[in-house]
């Protein structure tokens, strides 16, 4: 069994538990989960603090002397996208095709994109998952 954090197309964030990813994407098709707080059955798995690792060829998170290892504070988290991922603005939905029909090489990106963009990546089977950040005052 697996937990998974989701996040509904209005926003709200829950837990369920699955077999594994293949029963997650069965029961999403057959749009078996549902939101508890508005009912909605557009779903997609968002990270989970205790979830994020980084690949060995990517850069580790950065790590204050004094500070646990697995401290993600959000100005880390912000940081290290900002440092791995191109900005791709508005073109985000273009470039993530672009990548999943091999039209362009694979690399990290992050941008912004309509409901209706979303739903053709979704249908196209690019997975991809809406962490919005906040400009941090320095």
């Amino acid at each position: 069994m697996i937990a998974y954090d989701l996040q509904c197309s209005n926003g709200h964030v829950f837990e369920r538990w699955f077999d594994d990813l293949e029963s997650f994407e069965d029961q999403k098709r057959k749009k078996l989960i549902a939101c508890p707080v508005c009912n909605d059955t557009s779903v997609m798995i968002v990270p989970s603090a205790f979830a994020i690792k980084t690949s060995p060829s990517q850069p580790d998170l950065p790590v204050d002397k004094g500070q646990p290892e697995n401290d993600l504070s959000l100005s880390k988290i912000i940081d290290f996208v900002e440092k791995n991922f191109e900005d791709v603005g508005a073109k985000f939905a273009g470039e993530a095709l672009k990548m999943h029909y091999a039209v362009t090489e694979k690399r990290n990106i992050r941008g912004t994109s309509t409901k209706a963009e979303e739903e053709t990546l979704e249908k196209e089977g690019i997975r991809f998952f809406k962490l919005p950040l906040p400009k941090l005052d320095s």
